[in-house]
């Protein structure tokens, strides 16, 4: 057991990851309260699960609590750097959710609330999942010992 968190906490010593993983985490932070808890003008856990259950995302309530979970959850996770591999992972498989459930129809481009920026995020998530949190995080510090 104690290999495989090793594994999981292990990454190399550059300081790239770091650049990524803050505001990454933000972004995913802030989407993710939005979900949970109304903050930055989202509709919190009703508001967005009624809207995820007339998307058919259902039972929307649940689908809005793992998805807000996810983000805001995941996001401090790569914030602080702490086991960043697995939390990158359940981000990337949100955005694909989100790009297939919600974006794709509506083409690239955010102007028409395309998929661009959740290919984005998803591309960052899974550089992380790659290669895992860098220098200046948590998982660095407790994988060494």
């Amino acid at each position: 057991m104690k290999t495989l968190v090793k594994k999981v906490m292990a990454t190399d010593t550059s300081f790239g990851q770091l650049a990524l993983r803050i505001p990454i985490g933000i972004i995913f932070v802030a989407h993710g309260a939005q979900k949970l808890f109304g903050w930055f003008g989202g509709y919190g856990l009703e508001g967005t699960g009624q809207w995820m259950a007339s998307i058919g995302l259902n039972p929307g309530y649940l689908m809005a609590l793992l998805a807000g979970s996810a983000e805001f959850f995941g996001g401090l996770a790569l914030i602080l750097g702490l086991l960043v591999r697995p939390a990158a992972a359940v981000l990337a498989f949100t955005m694909i959710t989100a790009i297939f459930a919600v974006h794709i129809g509506n083409g690239l481009f955010m102007s028409n609330d395309g998929y661009e920026f959740g290919l984005a995020l998803l591309a960052a998530s899974v550089a992380l999942a790659i290669s895992g949190a860098g220098r200046g995080s948590l998982d660095a510090l407790l994988s060494r010992n």
